[in-house]
């Protein structure tokens, strides 16, 4: 009997993907566990694998396709022993349905010149292989960039020919450097006569998080808190463990982690999530720290941190942050926490105020460490003060909750001593 396949739901929010690249064609044979093709979800690229064995009959989602949703059929395999005659029986209707999904062909919105000449009265649109217009960004797929870079190839200099011009792992494959080679920038007149644009269409990561974004501060009740922490102590401590070995390089960040993970602990009325008529307690810390990616960002999640060592908890970060970079992220690696952390202290950024990521009840935002004067004991003194600001969930932590939880993690990262006790 044939095997149908359907477009996976490869996260929690993933309602449409782009069938990036099909790893197999027609008449190929594949077992339990091969890859069949690259798709493109809400938060990264991934690959998906067959959990059937039979021989690729037909593929019916041609590949660049966007916006496929969830559970639509794209290929069709048939078992040992059946051969084509078997894809006669399915209803038209079905191969139909899926076969009108077609690539998304590259387009770009109008742009205009001081030295244009006059608008004509409705935009051009570009042909398929377009690069970006002077001084905008090249788009790529993760894996086309890392293997650009294997190569020694600038991706900038490699035409796309997946959606909205996106350069795909073939381009970089099928690259040969020209030189000399003429301009095939394409640049088209606006009929709006206003500023210079470029309309590029939003990635799916982006829709999502506009999307979970714009509900989050529509629906969850934000309030705020902020304290100054002196970091000092903190400093001191993280001086003398690097400079006990070269195996590890603990970071600000990684204190940071641990004391949040340790405060839940200490708080457990703060490790909470509102979920309607009833009201989630964790037992466990998972905290997830926000890292900037291309298009947006995304939260891998140090699970059970309250339980791990600066070490452990440092080599757990730096590994996630390059997996979620190269795209690499496996869906548990990212999916669930319980609190969340945005780092944009190594931004400059003295202070900030974060939006919650629902269904979590609260988020820290921090900012950076610099010399500020500060009076103790009586007498003026120079320490180095870094301010963290929580936001909190009001329908889930109460604002004597949220206080006592930002003391907690002020009493940690002041005496990073007591993280030991």
């Amino acid at each position: 009997m044939s095997i149908e396949l359907f477009m996976p739901a490869l996260s929690p929010t993933m309602e449409k993907g782009t069938l990036a690249k099909w790893k197999v064609k027609e008449g190929d044979s594949v077992e339990s566990g091969t890859i069949i093709a690259e798709i493109e979800t809400d938060k990264a690229t991934m690959e998906y694998e067959s959990i059937d064995e039979g021989v690729v009959g037909k593929i019916l989602v041609a590949e660049g396709s966007e916006d496929v949703a969830v559970g639509t059929l794209i290929a069709i395999l048939l078992e040992d022993g059946e051969d084509k005659s078997a894809l006669d029986k399915m209803t038209s209707a079905t191969v139909t349905k899926a076969a009108t999904i077609a690539p998304v062909k590259a387009e770009k919105k109008a742009i205009s010149t001081p030295s244009s000449p006059a608008p004509s009265s409705a935009p051009l649109s570009a042909p398929p292989l377009t690069k970006s217009v002077a001084g905008g960004r090249v788009f790529s797929s993760p894996l086309a960039r890392r293997l650009a870079e294997q190569k020694g190839v600038n991706v900038a200099d490699i035409m796309g020919t997946g959606p909205k011009g996106r350069v795909v792992k073939s381009d970089v494959e099928n690259f040969i450097p020209v030189t000399g080679k003429a301009s095939t920038q394409t640049v088209v007149i606006s009929a709006e006569g206003d500023a210079p644009y470029e309309e590029i269409k939003l990635s799916n990561m982006r829709k999502t998080i506009a999307k979970r974004l714009t509900e989050s501060k529509q629906t969850v009740p934000h309030f705020y808190l902020g304290v100054d922490i002196n970091l000092d102590n903190l400093l001191a401590a993280r001086k003398e463990l690097n400079n006990m070995s070269d195996d590890y390089k603990i970071s600000v960040n990684d204190f940071i982690i641990r004391a949040c993970a340790l405060a839940l602990k200490k708080v457990p009325a703060a490790n909470v999530q509102f979920g309607g008529d009833v009201m989630r307690h964790y037992s466990r810390s998972d905290i997830s720290m926000a890292v900037a990616i291309e298009g947006g960002l995304i939260t891998p999640v140090i699970k059970g941190a309250e339980h791990k060592g600066l070490r452990q908890i440092s080599e757990e970060a730096k590994a996630l942050a390059k997996k979620a970079r190269e795209g690499k992220l496996a869906p548990e690696e990212y999916q669930g926490g319980t609190f969340s952390i945005s780092n944009l202290g190594m931004m400059g950024i003295k202070q900030f105020q974060a939006v919650i990521n629902p269904p979590q009840a609260a988020i820290l935002a921090v900012g950076s460490g610099e010399q500020r004067v500060i009076v103790k004991d009586g007498n003026m003194m120079v320490a180095t003060v870094m301010s963290i600001n929580l936001a909190c969930d009001h329908r889930a932590i109460d604002g004597a909750v949220g206080a006592e939880f930002l003391s907690a993690i002020k009493t940690y990262l002041e005496y990073p001593s007591t993280m030991l006790l």
